[in-house]
């Protein structure tokens, strides 16, 4: 079995050395073994468990959620439709951010259109309509 070290890992990852030691603290990434030096030793899985943890960021879950979906990807009992739920429950959190960021962009839109280039700042209905809202 292939073992490395943190530094190779977090090289092999694309992690910091810090990122690791708090996934080991979260519990995402089991503990690893150790030798008589007191250096970790990793695995090729633990290579997988990171690159799931980052694919499964880059899609906007949680750590918290991760643990979720690592929890029921090592359950081979579980069936894929509770990972459809946690996945249409991040489908629906994303759907919200969405409405609430062009809300926000209609707003500040609006905003803008008041403002005149050469206007004084104590005479801008942005900085004005900020400190009312």
């Amino acid at each position: 079995m292939n073992t490395l070290r943190i530094g190779q890992l977090a090289q092999q990852t694309g992690v910091t050395i810090e990122t690791i030691r708090y996934y080991e603290r979260r519990n995402l990434i089991p503990e690893p073994a150790r030798l008589a030096s007191g250096y970790r030793q990793y695995s090729l899985d633990d290579v997988a468990r990171i690159r799931f943890i980052k694919r499964a960021q880059g899609l906007g879950f949680s750590l918290t959620e991760i643990a979720d979906l690592l929890a029921l990807r090592v359950n081979s009992e579980v069936v894929c439709n509770e990972v459809q739920k946690q996945a249409e429950l991040k489908i629906a959190d994303i759907e919200a951010k969405i409405e609430m960021l062009q809300h926000m962009k209609a707003v500040l839109s609006d905003l803008v259109k008041g403002c005149r280039e050469n206007q004084f700042t104590d005479e801008c209905p942005m900085l004005a309509a900020l400190d009312t809202s």
